[in-house]
């Protein structure tokens, strides 16, 4: 009779409201495999395949259960510590939308960051900034971007969506005497200036005088942009963000030709990736999406040790929730069901 009434128990709690609820919820996404996206707000990498040096801020990945992952306001620009400083060089510094006025054109605002995983499982990501390039080697700000946003959903295997835009484009004028609007690439095109009076993000030795190139374009796929080791595709892949790309040409004292440095920057680099047969979860659940902080830290490509920490957040939620069942089943059953009545507790 004990066992019976166990088992009775044991069926009633599974079929209350509370306990139904918990297992129409939506199970977390295979770490390896699942869907997943990422963002990122700036990297910058110098000489070709960052050789010369390169830096990644903190990306955001997506969590393993519906919720959203966002950069912290702290992190406002590149490089943003003395570490940082050494890898990308003392003469670049990117503003990353909440800058003195004065330091653009604009006054800059707040930047967004986010990558996401819905109810649905659909993962998504998204960025928006106000973005200002200074020399401080002049003192000026030679480029600055208005209301950059960038964005990358996989609804399914066969439905990818991405977009790069931006209000305005200002870049220095030839003069090197103030920033001027400039044009936008429009599409897959690219915008090109040339001769413009700025010079690298590290020391040039033996220079006397020094022009940059600026080659501005939009990134399509995930070998476009700057990702740490974990940041990683699937078997279907968008990406979206922007490129800006500068080669410091310099002359020295005689204007003999030295040796150009390339230096690429990958703003708002965002994508999203999906296993092979992914569809949709069509069920809802009642616990409300969360805002989690799920990321990659800032650093070179190779930046370690952040699997273990999503392994230990996936882990986590799931042994907590199979924690907190057995816990309701054990007090269940030390209590006396009145006769005639057996009902579960919500929990």
């Amino acid at each position: 009779m004990t066992k019976l009434a166990a088992c009775a128990l044991v069926l009633g709690l599974a079929t209350a409201p509370g306990i139904a609820n918990a297992q129409t919820a939506p199970e977390a996404v295979d770490e390896a495999t699942g869907p997943v996206a990422y963002a990122n707000v700036a990297a910058l990498s110098i000489g070709e395949d960052g050789t010369g040096g390169s830096v990644i801020t903190e990306t955001q990945r997506s969590p393993l259960l519906p919720g959203t992952s966002r950069l912290a306001q702290s992190r406002a620009q590149l490089p943003g510590s003395d570490g940082e400083r050494e890898a990308a060089g003392p003469h670049y510094l990117l503003d990353l939308g909440d800058f003195e006025q004065g330091d653009s054109p604009f006054p800059g605002r707040e930047h967004d960051v986010t990558a996401s995983l819905a109810d649905t499982g659909v993962p998504s990501a998204a960025t928006e900034a106000d973005i200002a390039l200074r020399d401080l080697d002049s003192g000026t700000t030679v480029l600055a971007m208005e209301e950059m946003r960038t964005s990358a959903s996989c609804a399914g295997t066969d439905e990818l969506s991405t977009e790069a835009t931006a209000a305005k484009l200002w870049l220095l004028d030839e003069d090197g005497a103030e920033l001027r609007e400039a044009r936008l690439p429009s599409g897959d095109q690219q915008a090109e200036y040339t001769g413009l009076p700025f010079g690298a993000p590290t020391e040039i030795d033996g220079a006397a005088e020094q022009t940059s190139d600026v080659v501005i374009s939009r990134i399509t796929s995930l070998e476009g942009l700057q990702r740490q080791q974990e940041w990683r595709g699937g078997d279907v892949d968008a990406a979206a963000g922007w490129q800006v790309r500068i080669v410091t040409h310099a002359k020295d004292a005689e204007g003999a030709d030295l040796d150009d440095v390339t230096t690429t920057f990958v703003l708002g680099g965002v994508s999203c990736s999906l296993p092979a047969g992914f569809t949709q979860t069509t069920r809802e659940s009642e616990r409300p999406a969360e805002v989690v902080p799920v990321k990659i830290p800032a650093g070179p490509s190779d930046a370690g040790g952040q699997a273990d920490s999503w392994n230990a957040w996936g882990v986590g939620l799931l042994g907590g929730g199979l924690a907190l069942g057995a816990v309701a089943v054990a007090v269940a059953l030390r209590r006396t069901p009145a006769p005639g009545s057996v009902r579960g507790e919500d929990g």
